[in-house]
């Protein structure tokens, strides 16, 4: 009887082990973290590090314990060190992630800093950011004293939003970066007055698509993927960041059913390549009257003059009165001033 009692007792503590280890599945097995020294390889996304090292690739997992405070880029070609334990899932976890970076002395124009939105280039390597954005390829150069706070790791092929400005060595320089849910196309900017005559609070769809050459000062024809559409433009209608309505010129609207069952635009947004104003003289300030060229961006006005056609950057454009937007063969009286870059710079325009 003895023997039987002490057989029970050990299965009772055998099937109470069994029932707390089930209740309580680890996560990572009890061993000390091991620190590992590579370059990260191309692939690696912010879920997978892919680590080249001298015993050959590893694969390690990053997830939300991974301490990336002293290192966030994890681009091809990074040099970095990971402090590294196994997970019950077999995978290697990265525990916490360090670089040893040069220290560079440099002074950056914060001045003419700008938002730029984008995906990272696989042809990025070591601190060259190829940044590519609606308006083209760009070159950041990634600093020690980058803000970083705002994403989480910064990997190819995945969309972030950056403050840069341009450095002594000529670069451009990553200032902050953060975390974009989605690419955007342009910039927002307040700036420019008038503002529209009031809110809009009716509710709104966004569409995007190409101007025709139908359009008029109060009628946008948009063509679009589900055909053309026809939308007015009035005095609520916020056209500081989509002033140009040359034919073929791409556009997000935001639209409304007006009372007059006619679909009215609450804001135009145009394609606005990210610029670095440059300094205005403004000694040099004069008045020229033409038309509006069918070459016109949102960054470039084409003005028909009788003595020729001028190129007017619109960087610097303070306000706009006498119309909402510009068309090909619009009549304009714009006051203009030579920057430190030797273009002519349109500061106050009206329509005439």
């Amino acid at each position: 009887m003895g023997k039987y009692r002490i057989i029970q007792k050990c299965m009772a503590v055998c099937l109470a082990l069994g029932l707390f280890i089930m209740g309580n599945p680890l996560t990572v097995r009890a061993e000390e973290a091991i620190t590992v020294q590579g370059t990260v390889q191309s692939g690696t996304t912010s879920e997978l590090l892919l680590l080249s090292t001298d015993g050959g690739r590893m694969e390690i997992k990053l997830d939300s314990g991974t301490d990336t405070s002293a290192c966030k880029i994890l681009l091809p070609g990074k040099k970095i060190s990971v402090s590294v334990v196994h997970g019950s899932d077999e995978y290697l976890h990265a525990t916490k992630i360090t670089t040893d970076s040069p220290t560079v002395s440099l002074t950056i124009d914060t001045s003419s800093a700008t938002t730029v939105t984008g995906t990272i280039s696989d042809k990025t390597k070591g601190d060259i950011l190829y940044f590519v954005t609606p308006q083209g390829e760009m070159q950041i150069k990634l600093d020690t004293t980058t803000n970083m706070s705002g994403c989480s790791v910064l990997v190819v092929d995945k969309s972030y939003s950056i403050v840069c400005a341009r450095g002594s060595d000529a670069y451009m320089h990553a200032i902050s970066i953060s975390d974009s849910a989605s690419v955007v196309t342009g910039y927002v900017d307040t700036s420019i007055t008038p503002a529209p005559a009031s809110a809009v609070t009716a509710q709104t769809m966004s569409v995007t698509g190409t101007v025709s050459d139908k359009t008029k000062e109060n009628l946008l024809y948009l063509s679009t993927k589900d055909g053309e559409m026809q939308i007015i433009i009035d005095n609520n209608t916020d056209s500081r960041n989509g002033l140009v309505l040359t034919s073929g010129r791409k556009l997000s609207v935001t639209v409304y059913n007006g009372s007059d069952a006619y679909l009215h635009a609450a804001s135009i947004v145009g394609t606005k390549e990210s610029v670095f104003p440059a300094q205005i003289d403004t000694n040099t300030k004069a008045e020229v009257s033409g038309t509006v060229g069918s070459k016109s961006t949102e960054n470039v006005l084409f003005l028909k003059t009788p003595q020729g056609e001028m190129e007017l950057k619109l960087d610097a454009l303070n306000s706009v009165v006498g119309c909402k937007v510009f068309i090909t063969g619009k009549k304009l009286t714009v006051t203009c001033a030579r920057g430190s870059d030797a273009y002519m710079h349109a500061l106050d325009i009206k329509g005439a």
